[in-house]
């Protein structure tokens, strides 16, 4: 503790710093930052965005990038995350943002931040393109947890024969996210096709009875294939499903 303090005292640890050193955690004016969490489950800390205002949002990234020297913040709009940018911009940490506009996720990573890098690869699978929002999430949390992401879209079965064209795909990698919406049926019919651990993603397409995701969460909840099912729209969840499983993957293989 001594070290931590003599460090704090010479400005080579903030505050906020030593606090994570000490319990783990980084207390904000917008809540606490659990900066562990990476170490201890294997799945880096997020920032959720949605009920938080901007500037929340901007304090929490700041404290994840100082503290752990990245920043994930999912559900996030344009504006929020101008936000984020000028927040990082008042840090010496020269500090790279990516934002999707798309999936709605930012990545922030301080300068000379290293990634895990994981011995195994993820598909991620979309029934069509409705089902690109909670899908990039998935792909995006996958591959900061260290794996080999790779997307495979607009395959469902709604026409067969783009499903069995992608077989061969599918079956080169060793965990898949597969996102459907409507009825949800895409994930149980690759179930049926692979020999890999298979998370399903529901997505809240689809209208009239069984809308917004309910069919489709239903319909993979009773899928007669083996395969793991997320709540609705639930990419990130998804995403470090898989990650976790690649991780082992890439244990198995000799990998750190």
């Amino acid at each position: 503790m001594r070290e931590i303090l003599d460090a704090v005292a010479a400005g080579e640890l903030t505050p906020a710093e030593a606090e994570t050193a000490l319990s783990g955690y980084a207390t904000t004016g917008a809540g606490r930052f659990d900066a562990a969490r990476e170490r201890r489950s294997g799945v880096p800390e997020a920032v959720l965005g949605a009920g938080k205002t901007a500037a929340e949002i901007a304090d929490l990234a700041a404290t994840a990038v100082e503290t752990t020297g990245r920043a994930i913040v999912t559900r996030i709009d344009g504006s929020e995350a101008g936000a984020v940018r000028r927040e990082l911009a008042g840090l010496d940490t020269d500090a790279s943002v990516r934002w999707s506009e798309r999936s709605d996720w930012l990545v922030a990573t301080a300068s000379g931040f290293e990634r895990p890098a994981v011995d195994a690869s993820v598909g991620v699978v979309t029934a069509g393109t409705s089902d690109a929002v909670p899908a990039g999430e998935a792909a995006m949390m996958a591959r900061e947890m260290g794996a080999d992401v790779t997307r495979i879209d607009d395959v469902g079965v709604a026409s067969l024969a783009r499903t069995v064209d992608a077989v061969d795909r599918l079956r080169t990698h060793d965990v898949l996210v597969v996102a459907a919406g409507r009825e949800g049926a895409l994930p149980t019919v690759v179930a049926g096709l692979v020999d890999v651990p298979v998370v399903a993603l529901p997505v809240s397409t689809g209208y009239g009875h069984g809308g917004d995701g309910e069919a489709a969460l239903s319909g993979m909840l009773q899928s007669c294939t083996a395969l793991s099912v997320v709540n609705i729209d639930a990419g990130f969840t998804a995403g470090t499903q898989a990650g976790l499983i690649a991780r082992q993957v890439g244990a198995a293989r000799g990998g750190k």
